[in-house]
């Protein structure tokens, strides 16, 4: 046993040795996350694995409710002008964060201009891109942060204009972009604000430990709101990528909750877990990204189209994953809100396996590329089984066009990374609705913002850029009549996918498996699932 190894698993002991000694005072949740967090920030994340933590710690003015619905959080009440461009929040009283300093509405102002600040550098800041002068504040070319459309009418008031109605604006602030921060620590520490030993919340647990690798542990805030009807004491959100791993830790009794399973235990877990593995449709797409920023052999169209016809998505779901997922050829997933009845459907996703395979050769041998001179590409994903799984078959799916995959994998938080930092050539990518509404799948194709001399890509890896595209997403953001609304980003998503932006593969399931000791655990079309809902019989 190495040092490395040795100390892993003093932590591990140690870990457990603090589960037991609490168990018996204490109702501690034991949650599997996953990936470790690459921040508790909420300027700074972008995964589902923080995603679960930070909305634990931190309320925003709305959050949601076991369904996954927004309803009031930080603020109690609202009101929308007629014209629906004015939202005018009222906080709670005796709202504070844990360190005992009021939560006031200068909180939310300066989180909002933080967020929106060029030098954040924040990923998903365009989320809240409907507040006014958002994107130009966003891209530099408005530095007057005093004319963001974010206002505090006083200490416990907040108005907030937008460009343009937004139907889904109330569903968007629950999303962590839209979170309070502590100004008063913010602008003392910097971003060291949220190191274990500084960090404060509002929300209805606390952060008290984060041990890298391994798990970070909340306990339950006394001074929240609503903490008399919080049942859990404790939770641990334990890292841990490996999923068969993690489903012998569950069966072990060490873990209450996983996120995710082996797709090849499914049916396992049916026969001899009955009821405790929730899969179901939510509103959520899987696809790869290919780099096609200028100089890169994928910015030629012919090769995209020849890769993404290719893939044959219809056994994905029912062999490859045995979990159901349906075959994705669009970028909305089905179900949508404020969208149209028919979705994108290509008139190659009804040929032919065989038909679209020689169709993928020609487009191949056009752009220069055959048996004497084969297409080579790595191919990353994120060490995972399930998207090993996928990566194993889809390769196979690409040498009959002669193609040479190099599969690649590296832990969550690295291979992120570079994706964003454009260090690939095809990427496994995901993305699960933060709001019930088809901009936020097409946001992600948008053409980045630009800041100083850098493009700031946030979460459109693959670099797609259209005119068009931009613009009809512009003109849909200021259209109040949502049937017109909804066939303007219809036309964005058929530009977009005609080029191949990206590969989308299925649509997704969530894979939960959750103890029969748990209860208030639903199912709901986001898959969150806030501790606070939860239940645990000891």
């Amino acid at each position: 046993m190495n040092f490395t190894t040795a100390l892993k698993a003093v932590a591990t002991a140690g870990a457990m040795a603090l589960m037991m000694s609490t168990a018996a005072s204490a109702v501690t949740l034991q949650m599997h996350n996953g990936a470790d967090p690459g921040s508790i920030d909420p300027h700074k994340a972008s995964g589902d694995w923080e995603n679960r933590v930070i909305g634990d710690y931190i309320e925003g003015l709305l959050t949601e409710d076991a369904a996954g619905d927004a309803i009031a959080g930080q603020a109690e009440s609202w009101d929308i002008s007629e014209d629906g461009t004015v939202y005018t929040f009222h906080l709670r009283d005796g709202i504070t964060w844990s360190d005992g300093v009021p939560v006031t509405a200068g909180d939310f102002v300066y989180a909002f201009q933080r967020l929106f600040n060029p030098n954040t550098a924040a990923d998903y800041a365009y989320l809240q891109f409907p507040i006014l002068n958002s994107e130009a504040i966003n891209s530099g070319e408005i530095t007057d942060f005093d004319q963001l459309g974010v206002k505090a009418l006083d200490d416990k008031t907040l108005e907030i204009t937008l460009n343009a109605s937004t139907p889904f604006f109330l569903d968007a602030l629950t999303h962590y972009t839209a979170f309070p921060v502590p100004r008063h620590l913010v602008e003392k520490l910097g971003d060291d604000w949220t190191k274990v030993e500084n960090v404060v919340g509002n929300g209805p647990y606390l952060i008290k430990e984060w041990l890298p690798g391994s798990y970070v542990r909340s306990e339950k805030n006394p001074d929240y709101y609503d903490a008399a009807n919080v049942q859990i004491d404790e939770v641990f959100y334990n890292v841990l990528e490996d999923q068969a791993a993690a489903l012998n830790r569950y069966r072990a009794g060490e873990f209450d909750i996983l996120t995710d399973f082996p797709a090849d235990q499914y049916q396992w877990l049916q026969d001899n877990m009955a009821g405790q593995a929730h899969v179901q449709p939510f509103l959520g797409i899987y696809y790869y990204v290919m780099n096609q920023e200028e100089g890169q052999l994928l910015s030629d169209i012919r090769l995209r189209e020849a890769l993404s016809i290719s893939v044959l998505r219809d056994v994905i779901g029912p062999d490859i994953l045995g979990t159901g997922e349906l075959p994705a050829y669009g970028w909305v997933p089905p179900g949508t809100g404020n969208y149209v009845e028919n979705a994108y459907h290509p008139a190659w996703a009804d040929q032919t396996y065989d038909e679209r395979v020689e169709r993928a050769k020609s487009l191949l041998a056009e752009a220069g590329y055959g048996p004497d001179h084969p297409l080579t590409l790595q191919l990353r994903y994120n060490t995972n089984d399930n998207p090993k799984r996928i990566a194993v078959a889809i390769s196979s799916m690409w040498e009959p066009l002669g193609v040479k995959v190099d599969l690649f994998n590296a832990e969550t938080a690295v291979h992120y990374d570079a994706l964003r930092a454009g260090d690939f050539q095809v990427g496994r990518a995901g993305w699960l609705l933060d709001y019930n509404d088809p901009s936020n799948t097409l946001d992600l194709l948008k053409t980045g913002v630009s800041q100083g001399d850098s493009i700031n890509w946030g979460n459109n890896y693959g670099r797609f850029s259209n005119d068009e595209f931009d613009a009809l997403m512009v003109q849909a953001s200021s259209e109040q009549d949502l049937a017109k609304r909804g066939e303007m980003l219809a036309a964005a998503e058929k530009i977009a996918m005609d080029e191949f932006a990206a590969i989308p593969i299925y649509w997704y399931v969530s894979k939960n498996v959750v103890s029969p000791k748990i209860t208030g655990f639903e199912d709901n079309a986001k898959d969150i699932h806030r501790t606070r809902w939860l239940t645990k019989a000891e």
